[in-house]
């Protein structure tokens, strides 16, 4: 059987991700920041993904946003879509 997926936080991780969840501008970030937090408190990512966000989320989209953050230590930020001005 697999390994369950877990997420081991420091407080100064734990606060950036609760401050993202509570005061981020972009919505996508406040997922992003409420998901990770509920699979450090010892929810399943594959729970969370299902049943513990506003709306039902693929598993998978949860793992990537699980692995970006191991590996970086902060949220997968979107590339920006607007054109850049160029005189």
């Amino acid at each position: 059987m697999p390994e369950r997926r877990t997420l081991v936080l420091t407080p100064e991780e734990r606060a950036y991700l609760v401050r993202s969840r509570d005061r981020e501008s972009r919505p996508y970030l406040r997922e992003q920041a409420a998901a990770l937090l509920k699979i450090a408190d010892g929810q399943s990512p594959h729970a969370v993904a299902r049943h513990g966000l506003l709306r039902c989320r693929d598993p998978d989209t949860l793992y990537g946003w699980l692995n970006h953050f191991v590996e970086h230590r902060t949220l997968r930020v979107r590339p920006s879509c607007r054109r850049k001005f160029s005189p």
